[in-house]
């Protein structure tokens, strides 16, 4: 880039703002997160767009911890189970572990299918946040769907017109 194309982008209208892309990295939202990147990036020459993971809460990050675990517990109990009940005290293993003992690659496969689906359940968040200058513009969590281009667009536009940097490069404030 030369010195004049640099100063342009220095000087552009979207010079000193932020726009931060909070997203579900688990749930494939990368891309449209970069294509609405480069879309502010071009619209708004200067600004800075910042792409970042939107975790799940605490309490479902926690539990998809725990998943693993329990599938190789349950794993542990289908190949081992006439061992391990003995030593928990059982006198013999329960009538549930002689049907999962008994399809044992079914049961082995149901467990490790279905912890994988709870587990990728539990670490999406399912978002796709939009903060302009540390402000909320668009939130998927809350409108159930995805900005479209125009629309993002004019809410950037809105929110870099009601923060405006005065007096250009050097000491200048925010109006």
């Amino acid at each position: 880039m030369d010195r004049t194309q640099l100063l342009l982008k220095a000087t552009g209208i979207g010079f000193g703002n932020t726009v931060s892309i909070d997203f579900c990295s688990s749930c494939s939202y990368r891309g449209t997160a970069v294509t609405m990147k480069n879309m502010l990036e071009n619209q708004f020459p200067g600004i800075n767009v910042a792409l970042a993971n939107y975790p799940p809460p605490l309490p479902k990050r926690m539990l998809s911890k725990l998943v693993p675990i329990v599938q190789f517990g349950v794993i542990g109990i289908i190949v081992g189970g006439e061992q391990i009940f003995p030593r928990l005290g059982f006198a013999a293993p329960p009538q549930w572990y002689y049907s999962m003992r008994a399809n044992r690659f079914g049961s082995m496969a149901s467990t490790w299918l279905l912890g994988n689906f709870l587990q990728s359940f539990l670490q999406s968040s399912g978002a796709f946040e939009v903060y302009c200058n540390g402000e909320l513009v668009f939130s998927k969590l809350k409108e159930n769907r995805f900005p479209g281009e125009i629309e993002l667009k004019d809410l950037v536009a809105r929110r870099i017109a009601s923060s405006r940097v005065v007096d250009g490069l050097h000491g200048g404030h925010w109006s």
